[in-house]
This record gives C-alpha cells, sequence and structure tokens, in this order.
C-alpha cells in the first residue's frame, strides 16, 4: 500500500491536517493518553497536544484540570500524566503497582494521610520528622501503587495528597485485566496511527513487549486488527485506505520530546540523530524534533534550560533541507519564544 496514504490519513487524524474542534479534541485527547505537558520547561503546565488544536488548547486543559475534569497520575513508566478520571479504571490496570510492604517512610506518610487528612509535603516533614528527600519517593511510590493522588487541579505548587479512594471512591482496580486494558487502549492507538507496530506501542505505552504482542495477537485473532506490511492497521481500515487519496502537505513543527508521535517512535529516532550529531563540536543535546510534512526529518540539538533554550544547530537529513531552511528556522522559531537558531546544517547564519 502507498506509504503516502498512511501518514496522510495519520495527519488527518491527529489532526495536524484540519486542527481539532473541542469536540473533536476531546476525542484525540482520549485517545492519545495519558496527556503530558511540553517537555523540560511545562512543569507546572497543563497537558498540550501541540499544533493539533484549532484553539488555546493549554488555556482548555487548564480548565479542565480546575474542574478536575483532567486528572494526575504516574503511568507509562512512572512517568506523571493526564488522564480523564472515566478512564481512570483503565489506566489503573495497565499501570498500578500494588504494595506488598510498605517501608516505614512509606508507612508514616500514608498512615499521616489516612488520619489527618489531606496532606501537602511541608505539613507531612512537620508531622512526621521526615525529610523531603524521604517524602517524596514514598509519595512517589504510593502513587503508583495508587494508594494517594496529588491534587494538582491549578498551577501552584502547594498540592495536596488524598488518599486515592477518597478522591476515586468507586475505581475498581479489578475491572479490567491488564490484557483487557492493553486491547482498549491499542485499538485507540492504532485509530490514531493508522499502522504501527509493537515496538511503537511498546515505545509510548512502556509495557513489556510480550504483554504488548499477547495483545496484538488477540486483536489480529478477534479481527479488530489486521496484520499488514510488519505491523497492523484496523481491519476497518483497510478498504478505507484503498480509496484514500493523500492530502497535500507542506508544513515543519518542531515537536517537543513529550509529543504522543514522537514518544510512540522514540525507539528508532533517538539513536538515529544521537548518531548522526555525535560529532558535533558544540553542545548537541536533542531538543526537539522536525516534522516535516508528516514524516521526521530532523533535529534541533544545543542545551536546554529553563525559557528559551541554546539552540546551537539544525540538523536535517531530508533532500530538501536547504531548500526549506527559511520554512524550517521559522517553525524552529515559533517552537522555542522566537529564538533563531545559530546554525543550520552546521553553518552559521
Amino acid at each position: 500500500m502507498d506509504q503516502r496514504k498512511i501518514i496522510s490519513l495519520r495527519m488527518i487524524r491527529q489532526h495536524f491536517v484540519g486542527p481539532a474542534d473541542r469536540a473533536e479534541y476531546d476525542a484525540l485527547y482520549r485517545d492519545m493518553q495519558p496527556g503530558m505537558n511540553v517537555y523540560w520547561n511545562g512543569f507546572g503546565e497543563p497537558p498540550t497536544l501541540s499544533f493539533r488544536a484549532g484553539f488555546d488548547d493549554i488555556s482548555y486543559n487548564r480548565q479542565r484540570q480546575f474542574r478536575r475534569e483532567l486528572v494526575k497520575g504516574r503511568f507509562a513508566g512512572g512517568n506523571l500524566g493526564w488522564i480523564v478520571p472515566e478512564d481512570m479504571e483503565l489506566f489503573m490496570a495497565l499501570y498500578r503497582k500494588p504494595l506488598k510492604e510498605m517501608t516505614e517512610d512509606q508507612r508514616a506518610v500514608m498512615e499521616m494521610i489516612v488520619q489527618q487528612g489531606p496532606s501537602n509535603i511541608q505539613r507531612m516533614k512537620e508531622e512526621t520528622g521526615l525529610l523531603v528527600k524521604q517524602i517524596t519517593p514514598a509519595l512517589k511510590r504510593l502513587q503508583e501503587a495508587f494508594e494517594v493522588y496529588e491534587d494538582q487541579y491549578d498551577g501552584e505548587w502547594d498540592r495536596g495528597w488524598y488518599r486515592f479512594s477518597e478522591m476515586f471512591p468507586e475505581a475498581d482496580p479489578g475491572r479490567y485485566t491488564r490484557r483487557e486494558a492493553l486491547k482498549i487502549v491499542l485499538m485507540r492507538f492504532a485509530y490514531r496511527q493508522v499502522w504501527f507496530d509493537g515496538e511503537m506501542a511498546r515505545s509510548f505505552y512502556k509495557l513489556p513487549a510480550k504483554e504488548i504482542r499477547a495483545a496484538l495477537a488477540d486483536l489480529t485473532e478477534e479481527g479488530g486488527l489486521t496484520e499488514f506490511e510488519g505491523g497492523y492497521v484496523r481491519s476497518e481500515d483497510i478498504p478505507y485506505l484503498k480509496e484514500h487519496e493523500p492530502v497535500p502537505m507542506a508544513f515543519v513543527h518542531a515537536v517537543h520530546r513529550n509529543d504522543f508521535l514522537y514518544k510512540s517512535n522514540e525507539h528508532w529516532l533517538k539513536p538515529k540523530y544521537e548518531e548522526m550529531c555525535a560529532s558535533l563540536p558544540y553542545d548537541h543535546e536533542l531538543l526537539q524534533y522536525l516534522l516535516i510534512d508528516g514524516e521526521f526529518g530532523g533535529v534541533t540539538v544545543g542545551h536546554f534550560r529553563n525559557g528559551p533554550y541554546d539552540l546551537n544547530d539544525v540538523i536535517c537529513d531530508r533532500e530538501d533541507a536547504a531548500a526549506r531552511m527559511e520554512e524550517i528556522i521559522c517553525a524552529v522559531q515559533a517552537a522555542n519564544y522566537g529564538k533563531r537558531p545559530a546554525r543550520f546544517m552546521g553553518r552559521e547564519i
């Protein structure tokens, strides 16, 4: 099948083509959960689906946080993320790590929350005598076990920690098995990616390859997915893809490292560009990845800082990179507070 058709439909379904209105955005967000904020400089900010909304989705998600229509937890790989509360049982099945036995620090923190109610870290420090460096990992592990909940409904730093059961009294950790939950999210993943393989799913969901293979085998046997060119497509998409006419695309976006599309392809993107940039004689951390006409084709490199990063170079591996230099630089500036990179393909600008 023509790869252009898959890329075209992927860009349409992820709303890089045709920005999402609010109803479309809500469905898109659900399928791309857990949502994350902008890598590095978005700490404390709401999650965002950059370049996909036809409105200010950071403000929109800030309102959803305040109304607790987006809730926080530790999900893929123990990373912080945001989901809609109606999917809490689904993500508990995927990511909950029950505690066999609490450590002394975990028990002290948990007992205080149970006995005295919601508490912030400063109060925990005062009441338990523990240091912040003891409290923080205890809370993280309790959070991974879905024993406590961090109520970040606004951008303030002084957040309350609650018993999870107090905030979500009806959440049943046994509603889904992990296999059942994985099959649900993989079908959502398949819709937005159009074509994907097991490594893409593993890269995004951070779950064992063996479990992903088993869920994919179930979905294939049940008819939801069809194996296709080394990966999978939704069975109902096959006739649609045959008839789909690729839409023309001419855009460049500097995609951050928490983005859904990047995280799904991190397993090959990161090593590829690390190798390509390894010999650069200046700071060359991989900052952002360039999505050009629906495909990844380059990176910005430099050094992460709070605020504008050090943009030392833009490295591309597309044949048309030189011809599109100004378009690429404008996209990089748009994602970096207007800051212009120092170089393009190794040459000073």
